[in-house]
């Protein structure tokens, strides 16, 4: 099935060219101000670390980047989409960004050092405007290559914003607003493949990764990770749920795609709710509460899945950790 187009202007071509367009324009070409026509004025944006309303915020916090990070570039890798008018168009864009810290934020004084990682943004729009979004980051990745810890970042972050009971909350699905996009994705088959892959996972079924991903399968995760091969694979997935064993997971949108020139693809949205209840990738068990947002992209080949890219925001989680342990 081929989704239609209505309600966008003629100058995009389809879709994805609407969501590479308008990300070049406002990051490449500066076009910040755009945002007042390409952002509903009181969009919803969830991230890991914070949930934002108002395309003014979007502004400020795109300045404040730019003033960081000057050189920042956002490369579009791919925009794995479905949708229709009246529901909304979803993309899950994926995207390698680039910069150099040469100026003053959030990092403190400018440390000179490059960093590239990797995002997904789940933008909802209709009608030119973006009006619901999830968007992750690799912000453990960013902090790592600026040189910092992450741990020790995440409790900086809690001392710098007035202690654990006035610093801003990482997003839980308590705070969350509905933005107005309620679509679940498509049902193609490689979208419901990924995410019976995934749902098997987090039943702690690892054999999976071994009987249905590429032995060569090249993948990116948090921390600026790139393994090849299933053994990292492994390594990450277990780390993460062996940190939460009594999470519950749930998968929030599901999108499939079968395209001209490109392997089959799927999109998924996905999130662990639960306690630090487990040693893992997050160290000694703590009880604390703790929301993972994620987000993943997988291509499939012919010898199953042969590249991935997952994400959740470490320092989100390590943020909550230390809230709760003080």
């Amino acid at each position: 099935m081929t989704e239609s187009f209505d309600g966008f202007s003629q100058r995009w071509a389809d879709f994805p060219d609407y969501i590479l367009g308008i990300t070049s324009e406002i990051w490449e070409g500066r076009g910040i101000g755009t945002l007042h026509d390409y952002y509903a004025k009181d969009v919803v944006m969830r991230f890991p670390n914070a949930l934002v309303t108002g395309n003014a915020a979007v502004m400020s916090g795109t300045m404040a980047t730019l003033v960081e990070f000057p050189d920042r570039e956002l490369l579009g890798e791919d925009v794995i989409w479905s949708g229709d008018a009246d529901t909304g168009y979803l993309s899950s864009h994926r995207i390698v960004t680039t910069g150099t810290h040469t100026g003053h934020g959030v990092f403190g004084a400018p440390t000179g050092k490059r960093f590239a990682i990797s995002v997904i943004a789940d933008c909802a729009a209709k009608e030119n405007t973006i009006f619901d979004e999830w968007l992750i980051r690799d912000y453990g990745g960013l902090v790592k290559q600026l040189g910092f810890d992450q741990k020790e970042f995440a409790r900086q972050s809690i001392e710098d914003e007035g202690g654990a009971e006035d610093c801003v909350k990482p997003f839980t699905p308590d705070q969350d607003i509905d933005g107005g996009y309620h679509g679940r994705g498509n049902d193609n088959a490689y979208g419901a493949r990924y995410a019976d892959l995934l749902t098997r996972i987090m039943a702690f079924d690892f054999n999976v990764i071994r009987d249905e991903y590429d032995r060569a399968v090249l993948a990116e995760y948090p921390g600026a990770t790139t393994v090849r091969g299933t053994g990292g694979v492994e390594a990450m997935w277990m780390g993460l749920r062996s940190s939460f064993p009594d999470a519950k997971f749930e998968i929030h949108h599901q999108i499939g795609r079968e395209d001209p020139m490109m392997s089959p693809r799927a999109a998924l949205r996905w999130s662990l709710t639960g306690t630090h209840s487990g040693w893992g990738a997050f160290g000694k068990p703590t009880g604390a509460p703790v929301h993972v947002m994620g987000l993943s992209h997988a291509e499939f080949g012919p010898w199953g899945l042969r590249r991935e890219t997952a994400l959740y925001d470490e320092i989100s989680i390590w943020k909550q950790i230390l809230m709760h342990t003080g």
